[in-house]
């Protein structure tokens, strides 16, 4: 699998409405995990979208999420740039972006299997960094 960039768009409990908006608009598949799905079913957060991606027929890829009630919702700072994929050079990335940057979230492994972080760079723009372990 190669590497991809795409956007990742924070929502304020409306991911869901948005992602199929989003898929009436562009079309495509539209896959949805709630919180609950991923160990969180008896939270406030449980049928909130912890994870949606929308593949188009264009090749657009958009990726988005809904912000935990723990956290709090900044509209206008609500989009990061992720990068996800197999490619170990990933792990190369994430610490070059790190570099006169901010690590917001460790790389590390997560409930769905994968390594993930996030790095806020030295210019304010956030990434998120998802590097796919192989299935078994």
């Amino acid at each position: 699998m190669a590497s991809r960039l795409n956007p990742y768009i924070g929502f304020d409990g409306n991911a869901r409405q948005a992602f199929e908006f989003y898929q009436q608009v562009f079309g495509g598949e539209l896959a949805v995990n709630t919180f609950g799905e991923f160990g969180a079913p008896d939270t406030e957060d449980s049928d909130k979208i912890m994870h949606a991606m929308l593949e188009t027929p264009q090749g657009y890829t958009l990726m988005g999420s809904d912000t935990p009630s723990d956290s709090e919702f900044q509209s206008g700072t609500n989009i990061a740039v992720s990068l996800s994929g197999d490619d170990e050079s990933l792990r190369e990335t994430f610490a070059k972006l790190a570099d006169a940057g901010t690590v917001t979230m460790p790389l590390e492994k997560q409930m769905w299997g994968d390594e993930f972080g996030m790095v806020t760079d030295q210019f304010g723009v956030s990434w998120m960094i998802n590097i796919t372990q192989p299935q078994s």
